[in-house]
This record gives structure tokens, sequence and C-alpha cells, in this order.
């Protein structure tokens, strides 16, 4: 991140109207998909909602697919979680964040949309997981400091933990139909934990 505002300033007097444009178009993204669902997101209607051209979406994302998955980033994204020393902590740390994220109004229907479009993407469908594998890198991260500091499991599959931490909140917002809560999380961190952790 270091460095990144300095580079930005650079390009000159343009660069605030770019950021409007994306964020006024992701927004939109997202209003629709909470009000009507991911059928509703069609360029036109995604235009309209945010005040801009059809053109200016397409310089952007070249696809619906593309849109989408910008949109879902912008409420479920790549987190940054500091070295807390501890495991357990960190991984609360990440599953709580992503609690707050799943629990603000339209993120089951933009998950389940987001879920669903996959599955159709056909050629696309790399777009996708190139999309999960940076919202878990994060997880997978933590893991393997936690196997760095002799907590975790040496021989730990860190890709299938990470898929065991992301998976639970997900099924019980969008699945059993239920909003995650704290409870879940630290029934997970406690889960998980025990799962992974080294002998003291």
């Amino acid at each position: 991140m270091v460095g990144t505002q300095p580079r930005e300033a650079e390009r000159g007097p343009g660069r605030p109207r770019e950021e409007r444009v994306t964020g006024a178009v992701l927004k939109a993204v997202v209003d629709l998909v909470t009000e009507q669902g991911i059928g509703a997101v069609t360029m036109d209607a995604v235009a309209a909602r945010a005040g801009v051209s059809k053109p200016a979406i397409y310089r952007r994302w070249p696809t619906k697919q593309d849109l989408i998955i910008a949109a879902a980033e912008t409420r479920i994204g790549v987190l940054s979680v500091p070295d807390l020393g501890d495991f357990s902590a960190e991984l609360r740390f990440l599953l709580t964040t992503r609690l707050e994220a799943y629990r603000l109004p339209g993120s089951d229907r933009l998950i389940a949309g987001l879920i669903g479009a996959s599955a159709e993407a056909g050629a696309v469908r790399e777009e996708y997981a190139g999309y999960t594998e940076r919202i878990t890198s994060e997880t997978r991260r933590i893991l393997e400091r936690g196997i760095a500091r002799g907590e975790v499991l040496p021989d730990t599959d860190v890709r299938a933990a990470a898929t065991l931490v992301a998976a639970p909140l997900l099924f019980r917002l969008i699945v059993e139909q239920e909003l995650p809560d704290a409870a879940l999380v630290e029934t997970l961190v406690d889960l998980v934990s025990r799962a992974v952790r080294s002998a003291p």
C-alpha cells in the first residue's frame, strides 16, 4: 500500500472522476442485487442507476462477469490480518471481519448470485476461481504463519483448511437462510484451532 497514493496523484486531474464513476457503478450493482437479485444486473440497468454511460462501464469491466466480481469484492474482498502472535486470535479476527460483511443488507443475495453465476460462467469460470483464490489468500497466510510459529501442524493441508474456514459462515447464510453470528464464529475458532493445532 505504501506509495500508492503518490502514483495515483501523478495521473492528473481526471482521477477523481474516474474514482467517482467506479464507485457509482459498483454501488449500483450491489444496490440492484440487494433490491431485485442478480438477474436485475444488466449493463443498461447499471448505467441508468449509476448515471454513467455504458461505454464507461465497458472500459472498466469488459463483461458482466467482471462487473459482478468487482462489485462482490467491494463487499467481500481481500483482508489483511495483522500478526497477533496467536493463530486462534488471527482466525477470530478474520472470521469476525467476514461476519460483519455477511450481515450487511444484500450480502446474501450478492453471494448467492455470485455462486450461481460462477456455475454458469463457462469459459470465464476461471475469473470466479481467481476471485475465490484472492479472498481466501489471507486464511492461507495465517495458517502458514501458524505453521512457521509451530502452533499449527506442519503437515496441515493449507488449502483444505482454508476451505474449512470459509465454508460454514456461507452455508449458514446462503443454504440455512440464517444470519451467522458471533457465537458461530467462536465455535468455528474452537473447532478449527483444535483440528490443526500442534500439541503443546
